[in-house]
């Protein structure tokens, strides 16, 4: 099957073509025909398996039958970079189509964002608070929204956004189509969808596992070696783009700047930079003028960059749901990747957790040469334990 069978208005196949789109991803096979039947979707996969495209090609096909100039779609998204990314899937996409899209974020001006959407904008892509702002202020009206998606789902979850969430809905008076997409579904997320949404689709594609083309490896070591292992695991490991994943923010510009006085190419990412510094920081990793990004959860959805060779977890991610959303940055669209997880003893309840959900024992490997019985600098001795040093 290809893309030519869901008969897109051809303004959007011309579009499809133009990116070299020829057999459609499971997620999209199974969601896009109820979604332009007008049902509501709940679709679950993993990262990585195409669920933009999948509600982004029936959103410009409904659209592109009937230009009105109006906000008639809204994707709501949980950060800056998915925002950004979305946006840029919907102008690759539509790019025949004429219909207009603006990402919608904090951080920046609001005026100049007034100011795009006064073009006519039909699709809005938007983080929840900056869109709070713009529907108090009356800058943003949804009276003709026919579309509304909730992106990451599962991940507003963890942000704290749902109470955000349920006062945009307060805003959206008419009836409309919805779509909510996830990796997960935890309870929270199963009660708001039985609550907005009407007889909806459940489209799950791999719900819960990793993606097949991701080894996984862990290397204990004690807290205090993390940053001389990483390095030496980055010397003697062929790489080609690397993501490192920290629980701080302080840790993940800590790092980057031990990494940089190594002399690798390093840029970090996390919620405490401006977004002017957030956007370059990810241009330089996507163009390949940055070779290892460190990194917050932040960034483990939105960023879409095949090249990823490698997810290093600096700490352990909190959860099994935490680890499918970071190592899903590689082993993208059936290329294979590595995920490497620094391990410390106190990480042992996760590690059995996780080799639950994998169904394996894990990998452990030790560094040849390197010494781990090193012990902790004095300084640092005096650190009270429950302090993240």
């Amino acid at each position: 099957m290809n893309f030519e069978t869901f008969s897109f208005h051809p303004s959007v196949m011309a579009g499809v073509r133009a990116l070299g789109y020829s057999i459609p991803t499971p997620i999209q096979l199974h969601a896009i025909p109820p979604i332009m039947q007008g049902r509501d979707v709940i679709g679950l996969a993993q990262t990585g398996t195409g669920k933009t495209a999948a509600f982004v090609l029936p959103i410009l096909h409904r659209l592109r039958q009937n230009p009105q100039g109006s906000v008639r779609a809204l994707i709501i998204s949980p950060t800056r970079e998915l925002a950004e990314q979305t946006c840029e899937v919907i102008n690759d996409l539509g790019s025949k189509t004429g219909l207009q899209s603006v990402a919608i974020y904090g951080g920046v001006s609001m005026d100049v964002q007034i100011k795009e959407l006064r073009r006519g904008i039909e699709i809005i892509v938007a983080c929840p608070g900056r869109l709070l702002d713009h529907l108090w202020k009356g800058t943003i009206n949804l009276s003709d929204l026919e579309i509304l998606v909730i992106d990451e789902a599962d991940r507003m979850l963890d942000m704290g956004f749902l109470p955000d969430i349920r006062n945009i809905l307060t805003c959206i008076m008419n009836e409309r189509q919805t779509l909510l997409l996830s990796a997960t579904m935890p309870a929270e997320i199963q009660r708001l969808a039985l609550e907005i949404m009407h007889d909806p689709v459940n489209v799950q594609i791999d719900r819960t596992m990793p993606a097949k083309t991701v080894s996984h490896t862990l290397y204990p070591v004690q807290q205090h070696l993390k940053t001389a292992l990483l390095k030496e695991i980055l010397r003697k490991t062929k790489t080609k783009s690397v993501l490192i994943f920290t629980r701080t923010k302080h840790r993940a510009e800590r790092v980057a700047q031990q990494l940089i006085r190594a002399g690798y190419q390093v840029t970090s990412l996390q919620g405490n930079l401006p977004q002017h510094r957030r956007q370059a920081a990810l241009e330089g990793f996507r163009n390949g003028s940055i070779k290892i990004l460190v990194a917050t959860d932040i960034a483990a959805r939105g960023i879409d960059i095949l090249s990823i060779s490698h997810v290093i977890n600096y700490d352990m991610p909190e959860s099994t749901d935490d680890y499918i959303h970071r190592i899903g940055r590689t082993g993208r669209v059936d290329k294979n990747g590595d995920a490497l997880t620094l391990v410390t003893d106190a990480d042992e309840a996760k590690i059995n957790a996780l080799e639950r959900l994998l169904d394996a024992p894990l990998e452990r490997l030790t560094l040849q040469g390197f010494d781990y019985s090193k012990p902790v600098p004095q300084n640092r001795k005096l650190v009270s334990n429950n302090r993240k040093i």
